[in-house]
């Protein structure tokens, strides 16, 4: 029996408010590309921001350009889900007064891998609209979140993805679209791909409860054939579990998966030590040596 069968009726969520978007971001990776770091990566200052009605310039950190974007779309709360290793994100953006908006923090052990890290916050988001975006990945344009959720509020999808143009297609899930747009197949961080067409990433999304409770069965039955302690420890039947694989499930089992594209967007995420330059430029190589 597929996880559609077993849901039934999506009237079960008669509760969920059509209107509140809550938003959930997964925060609990170890940043072991960039390491050693005197910061979690989602505080690596990569900008500068105003304060105050004087408009002081203060460093602005990779992570407060997606909340940014939650703000601008009217989404007022966020589930931040961390590893316990992290806590100099609660002790930077604290209650979340920096940004105008409400954060909570959830805590999560083994394995460190999207989906288990998204559904630690199950129970606290089974019956609302869910947004989620990545904290060290920076977005454009900054309304995205406003238009998945216009697209969510005027269709009947379980899932509304964006869309983004992507020249590092080996590291992120991309996705295939016929001729209407309409999603072909999602391929979960593949390394290598047949063509040189345009590949596009889902990066932003947007779901309601249907899709929120799918994830969870799906990870629990993910704990169950692969149990462990974490992903130290790896061998040929254990690997990391991707979202883009869930997402295409989902579309294997009838769920409705619809995408905003957003053809020119662009995105980069600044977990790795070369993206990380592009942000910081070139110059910030060594940029000392002009100062001393």
């Amino acid at each position: 029996m597929s996880v559609t069968q077993k849901l039934g009726k999506k009237g079960r969520f008669a509760k969920v408010s059509q209107t509140e978007v809550v938003a959930v971001i997964p925060a609990a990776g170890m940043a072991t590309r960039l390491a050693p770091l005197p910061c979690s990566k989602e505080l690596i200052p990569i900008g500068f921001g105003t304060i105050g009605q004087k408009y002081q310039f203060r460093p602005k950190v990779v992570s407060h350009y997606l909340l940014e974007m939650f703000k601008l779309a009217n989404i007022e709360k966020a589930f931040i889900v961390l590893h316990p290793g992290k806590l100099d994100i609660p002790a930077y953006f604290g209650s979340g007064k920096m940004v105008d908006m409400k954060l909570a923090y959830l805590f999560v052990d083994l394995p460190i891998a999207v989906p288990y890290t998204l559904d630690q916050a199950y129970p606290f988001v089974q019956n609302k609209l869910v947004a989620l975006g990545f904290p060290d990945i920076v977005l454009h344009p900054e309304d995205s979140f406003v238009r998945l959720i216009t697209r969510k509020m005027k269709t009947k999808a379980d899932v509304v993805l964006g869309l983004y143009p992507t020249d590092q297609p080996h590291k992120m899930d991309v996705v295939d679209l016929d001729e209407n747009g309409c999603i072909r197949r999602i391929r979960a961080k593949p390394f290598k791909l047949k063509d040189d067409k345009v590949n596009y990433a889902w990066l932003t999304a947007v779901w309601t409860p249907v899709f929120t409770q799918y994830l969870h069965e799906f990870v629990s039955e993910h704990k169950k054939r692969y149990p462990s302690d974490g992903f130290e420890a790896n061998t040929k039947n254990k690997r990391e579990l991707f979202l883009g694989e869930i997402f295409q499930a989902a579309i294997e089992d009838k769920l409705n998966i619809e995408t905003v594209i957003f053809p020119d967007g662009n995105c980069l995420d600044i977990g790795t030590p070369d993206n990380l330059v592009k942000v910081l430029g070139k110059n910030s190589i060594g940029c000392l040596d002009n100062y001393l």
